[in-house]
């Protein structure tokens, strides 16, 4: 049996994890001590993340808008997620890590942009 790193839960939404091949539904847990995944299919297949461990937590922003995927950093590498309550989740993270820990992403049209304005930079 898993046992949850939070000893109380601030949010509880479902999502889908991008973690290997193809996506994972299942439920998200945003607590005091961790950010966690839980899939539907098999309850034993789980992400935990310390808040202590996230670097940086960030999503695309259009306005007011804020996508659905949002990319976890961490110490060992990156997580994609996407919820439909992805804005909530960002909120309960600026709650237990600051401000400067969560960002907004570069859409793809600011990245292919920024690509071809680096290509063409005078050196």
């Amino acid at each position: 049996m898993v046992q949850s790193q939070n000893k109380v839960v601030d949010l509880q939404t479902t999502g889908v994890s991008y973690l290997g091949v193809g996506g994972k539904v299942g439920k998200f847990l945003i607590g005091d001590k961790a950010l966690e995944f839980y899939a539907d299919a098999n309850v034993e297949d789980y992400i935990q993340i310390p808040w202590e461990n996230v670097q940086q937590i960030g999503a695309n922003v259009s306005g007011k808008t804020v996508s659905r995927h949002f990319q976890v950093f961490t110490d060992s590498g990156k997580f994609l997620f996407a919820s439909k309550d992805s804005g909530k989740i960002l909120k309960e993270a600026r709650a237990h890590l600051g401000n400067e820990k969560v960002v907004k992403l570069p859409t793809l049209l600011q990245t292919i942009g920024q690509f071809f304005k680096n290509l063409f930079a005078k050196r």
